[in-house]
């Protein structure tokens, strides 16, 4: 499972939630400098395909599915839909994409997928509304950003047991709903204790 760095850094115990129940997970590899962290846990999970980011257009549409306030809205992974608004993040940070959709506390490590199914990136962070009301004068809208599955094939192509595990890419075209459906089926919320 990934997720980030932000999200388990501080924990002492970290559990799945899962369509199977709750089970613990245990950090097997982290990133902190991209965010990144790899969890393993026993049992059989569904697994999207990552594919390199560096043939994503601006403006193509895009996916994610998280958990938005998980105490608030349930443990039900919810979809948002978008595109890619900028092809870097913060500071025109080339390891991140800035998407239009929307994304709440709960979505970290959640993940970003192409209109075929295939993982782009990673939920890393929102744009801080304080600052930019102070810097700007007005709130921000839907500026969320992602870590881009290239950085993340990286983390992952340095852990060999991964590596040598991960999916071939879909190239055929599928119906949207489909897509969403199969990010759903892989999603788990990461609790930490």
């Amino acid at each position: 499972m990934i997720s980030n760095y932000h999200v388990v850094k501080d924990a002492a115990q970290v559990r799945l939630v899962t369509s199977a129940g709750t089970i613990p997970a245990t950090v097997v590899q982290v990133d902190a400098a991209n965010d990144l962290a790899l969890l393993k846990a026993d049992g059989h999970f569904a697994c999207l395909p990552v594919i390199s980011s560096r043939a994503v257009k601006l403006s193509g549409t895009v996916a994610t599915v998280g958990f938005s306030h998980p105490g608030l809205q349930g443990f039900t992974p919810k979809p948002a839909k978008g595109e890619i608004a900028a092809l870097s993040g913060a500071g025109d940070d080339a390891r991140y994409f800035q998407i239009s959709a929307p994304v709440q506390p709960g979505n970290s490590g959640g993940t970003l997928v192409d209109a075929r199914g295939n993982v782009i990136g990673i939920v890393s962070a929102k744009l801080n509304a304080g600052a930019a009301l102070a810097a700007s004068g007005a709130l921000p809208e839907n500026v969320n950003y992602y870590v881009k599955s290239s950085v993340l094939l990286s983390f992952l192509e340095s852990v060999p047991d991964v590596s040598a595990k991960l999916k071939a890419p879909v190239t055929a075209d599928r119906k949207f709903e489909d897509v969403v459906k199969s990010a759903q089926d892989a999603a788990v919320l990461v609790l930490v204790y």
